[in-house]
């Protein structure tokens, strides 16, 4: 389990600052969180769960909240409110949630007057059924309501279940700069766009993240400076599906796609690392790939998601696309992008799949040699396409198996991979202290690569150029030859 915690932190101080205009007049309020005072006053806890996008919008609610004069506190059981930040992609998720509420229950009995409330796409798929089967639960708010939040908070002070998982068709949140939780002081996350409008039958985010809309492209140019200017090195640009991103001018209705928007946020400064994800194979342009080219701060890799080798697999998962369409796209990026870092997701076992449909998904793993991937076994989410029109026919027992030969296969080609940059040299941006050793700091290439290194005299956000000397299927270690740029 993962947890956004902060000690107390007043952050109504620190929103109330001089906001930042973008040139549409949008305003950012800068959080600089390092600076931050411990304070008395209503606290509110929170766990994210789930992808990016979801650790995204939890640091979108601590903003909403500090307007409200709520501070963040790192211990539950100081809380006046516990936020649980869901997720519904797989049912192991939603079963996570479960269990830490019940684990909550006998807090909730010894501090009647705390609320919980459940957040995001879980909250949003169950609804109010949340409220009958989870009785602690105090207030259930879909992930475009996150402004309704202070008003549900009222409500359920006064006794009444709140619920608001209303989706919106225009809601970006552009206008919110969110805090930054649990941050390391050298990247972070910026969303350009939710919700997604491609239907894989396999997927419950279009019904619990509504229709596509894109952010303002200024709005996302003006939150990215703001990063640079407090000290950020690295931005990574979030989407369901980033390379469907299109926003209209309202006055000149000029469209700028993904490809002028990477290039847009580029352009803020060299030292400044931009990142993306997710790609959807079908959107995935040349023009995308030449921006990248183009630009140097722009990181050569790309998250590239296949789930099936077998193009009958594919059309049964609804991806509009086919096996040899998405081979196209692995040329391409490797023409365009030589030496480019490629993951990817991959399921096991969905519908019908067959022993040859899943030796057609090895074997595309065979064919592009992915350096990382995330891998599941199917999980059958009540309310979509596959749901309601294909059987779940594949045994666990042959999901398992499969499942776990797809990651036996990846491991061996992380680990080729990463045994071919043994002997290179890399720019790495510092991040953090190395989990095992103080002694040493971890940074990531260009391909996404985490590089341990001895510390020396470097610090997190420094460019370093690093002799990688050996590997793990997991991380690549070296040393230091000195300080670099982009």
């Amino acid at each position: 389990m993962q947890q956004h915690t902060h000690t107390d932190i007043n952050l109504s101080e620190l929103i109330n600052k001089p906001l930042e205009e973008s040139r549409q007049g949008e305003a950012l309020a800068e959080l600089p969180l390092e600076t931050a005072t411990i304070v008395n006053g209503r606290h509110f806890y929170i766990e994210s769960y789930g992808c990016q996008m979801n650790f995204n919008d939890s640091e979108i609610v601590a903003s909403i909240l500090a307007t409200e004069g709520y501070s963040l506190t790192n211990n539950y059981e100081n809380a006046d409110l516990i936020l649980l930040n869901t997720c519904s992609i797989r049912e192991k998720a939603e079963e996570r949630v479960r269990s830490r509420l019940k684990t909550l229950t006998q807090m909730k009995r010894k501090k009647p007057q705390t609320l919980i409330g459940i957040l995001g796409c879980m909250a949003e798929r169950l609804k109010k059924s949340l409220l009958e089967q989870e009785q602690i639960v105090d207030i259930v708010i879909g992930p475009d309501s996150y402004r309704s939040l202070p008003a549900l908070i009222a409500e359920a002070e006064g006794g009444q279940k709140a619920v608001n998982v209303l989706l919106s068709r225009e809601e970006t949140y552009a206008d919110v700069n969110p805090v930054r939780l649990d941050s390391n002081g050298v990247s972070a996350f910026v969303s350009i766009m939710r919700g997604c409008d491609n239907m894989c039958s396999f997927c419950v985010v279009p019904f619990t993240r509504g229709r596509e809309r894109s952010r303002s492209a200024y709005s996302i140019v003006a939150e990215a400076q703001n990063l640079f200017d407090r000290g950020y090195r690295e931005v990574t640009l979030l989407g369901q599906n980033v390379d469907s991103y299109k926003w209209q001018h309202p006055e000149t209705e000029q469209t700028t796609t993904f490809a002028q928007l990477l290039e847009m946020v580029a352009q803020i400064s060299p030292l400044l690392r931009v990142r993306f994800s997710t790609s959807h194979p079908k959107d995935m342009t040349n023009d995308v790939l030449h921006t990248m080219a183009k630009y140097r701060n722009i990181c050569k890799y790309i998250h590239l998601p296949v789930q099936s080798g077998s193009s009958r697999v594919l059309q049964q998962m609804n991806r509009t696309y086919d096996r040899q369409w998405y081979i196209g796209r692995i040329e391409a990026i490797r023409q365009i992008l030589p030496g480019c870092g490629i993951s990817t997701d991959i399921i096991a076992g969905f519908c019908t799949e067959t022993d040859d449909d899943h030796a057609e998904t090895l074997s595309m793993m065979e064919y592009v040699h992915y350096d990382m991937a995330y891998m599941f076994a199917y999980s059958e989410r009540p309310g979509t396409l596959a749901a309601r029109r294909y059987p779940d026919d594949v045994p666990d027992e042959i999901k398992n198996r499969r499942l776990q030969q797809i990651i036996a296969l990846q491991n061996q080609h992380s680990l080729l991979r990463n045994q071919a940059d043994v002997g290179k040299v890399f720019t790495v941006l510092v991040e953090k202290n190395s989990k095992r050793s103080d002694k040493d700091l971890c940074g990531r290439t260009d391909q996404n690569k985490m590089v341990v290194f001895p510390r020396g005299q470097y610090q997190p956000g420094d460019y370093v150029e690093v002799l990688i000397e050996s590997c793990t299927s997991a991380s690549l270690k070296g040393k230091a030859l000195g300080y670099t740029y982009p």
